[in-house]
């Protein structure tokens, strides 16, 4: 991992970052993030990216939180974490954390029925993200809790956000709830109207990738990122971005994600989209997922309508494209299964791996096959390198349930 020292200097680095990273609780047990993790706070969110993961960049998006606030002032009080000029919080001089919230607006769908989309939203500053969430607490019922129902839209919101120096993405854009794609629109510019310009990044989520979302004509200039949406600890860097960046900085992100003065993502790595928990449309009635050609909008074999719309039949009843080449800037898009996804991997197996080749990272993609069945042995050891390579089965995920892999 680089040992950044924000020299300045014009020297590009590629770093992995992980901007979607929930609190489950405040240090003093308050609930954040009603459904993550107790462990997952804002100090063990810093650590677990330096310690274990090898993540340079991470944003964690329950910041608003007045609880949470009291904690990164705690955070910021240790001597081992301090605020940069150009945004965002320096722990160990090894991560970046950026300050972010997670808002849900209230929309008028394509039907002219309420939706509700979730939106991530970034701060350069400490003082930015106090003053955003002082803001909020006129539209938000509690502001404590994460990812609470806003009284306004997006359109609303990016005013809001801009107004103290943030920037807006679109979260888990097509998932069939909680997301603009998936339950409010067909086009994000019908939301975001005239300032659709200002939206330069969008979240695939878990049960998308590159090549279904580039089916949409609208997304060809935007920027596609891969967070984890960690509700636990080890859930951080399921999906991740590898970045080209000078430093590692709030200011830099920025540039990344409007790739400019040659930042850029490099990479995209994330889950095979079968592997999320709503990749194929879920018959409700049946519960099992419609294994009919997408769009599947009614079970074959009930003929119900109760069914929870799947991102690929979503995507395919939406797109624009007859075709799914991508434009030159896009970066490659490259599968990853998770230690926590591979068959045979129980977490004294992965506690064991990461004790001795330090982050998930090096085990997924640069060890040798023999030195991982030096510790492990032979049987596991081709699972983790067959996920590599992608030859392990997936059985496809559907209406809130995770695909699983197999071996063949």
């Amino acid at each position: 991992m680089y040992d950044f020292k924000l020299s300045y200097k014009e020297i590009m680095y590629e770093i992995f970052a992980d901007l979607h990273v929930h609190i489950g609780r405040s240090k003093s047990n308050k609930p954040i993030k009603i459904t993550a993790a107790k462990s997952l706070n804002f100090e063990n969110i810093a650590k677990e990216c330096v310690e274990r993961k090898g993540i340079n960049v991470v944003g964690i998006i329950d910041c608003a939180s007045p609880y949470v606030i009291e904690d990164i002032e705690d955070f910021l009080k240790n001597g081992e974490a301090y605020e940069i000029p150009d945004g965002g919080i320096i722990y160990k001089d090894k991560v970046c954390i950026i300050l972010g919230s997670e808002i849900e607006t209230s929309e008028i769908n394509d039907d002219g029925k309420t939706g509700s989309a979730h939106n991530i939203c970034f701060f350069p500053s400490l003082s930015d993200i106090k003053a955003f969430s002082t803001n909020m607490k006129k539209h938000i019922k509690n502001i404590t809790l994460s990812s609470q129902r806003a009284n306004i839209s997006a359109y609303e919101l990016i005013d809001i956000v801009e107004k103290y120096n943030g920037i807006l993405i679109p979260a888990h854009a097509f998932t069939p709830h909680k997301s603009f794609y998936g339950n409010c629109t067909k086009r994000l510019e019908r939301i975001f109207k005239e300032k659709f310009n200002k939206v330069f990044a969008i979240e695939l989520g878990l049960s998308s990738d590159t090549f279904l979302a580039d089916q949409i004509s609208e997304l060809e200039t935007r920027t596609f990122l891969t967070n984890s949406d960690a509700h636990s600890l080890p859930k951080i860097a399921r999906e991740y971005n590898k970045m080209l960046v000078n430093d590692i900085s709030f200011k830099e992100i920025v540039k990344v994600l409007k790739n400019e003065d040659g930042r850029k993502i490099i990479c995209n790595y994330g889950l095979d989209p079968k592997l999320g928990k709503y990749h194929r449309t879920y018959c409700e009635t049946c519960q099992k997922n419609l294994p009919n050609d997408p769009p599947a909008t009614t079970c074959n074999d009930c003929d119900s309508k109760n069914v929870t719309m799947g991102v690929l039949d979503r995507i395919e009843e939406i797109k624009d494209k007859k075709n799914t080449k991508s434009p030159t800037f896009r970066p490659p898009y490259i599968y990853q299964v998770p230690l926590t996804f591979i068959p045979g991997l129980g977490n004294k197996t992965i506690n064991k791996l990461l004790d001795k080749f330090e982050t998930e990272m090096n085990i997924l993609h640069k060890l040798s096959k023999d030195d991982i069945e030096a510790l492990i042995g032979e049987k596991i050891a081709n699972n983790i390198v067959q996920a590599r390579e992608g030859k392990l089965n997936i059985q496809a995920g559907g209406g809130g349930v995770y695909g699983k892999v197999t071996t063949k």
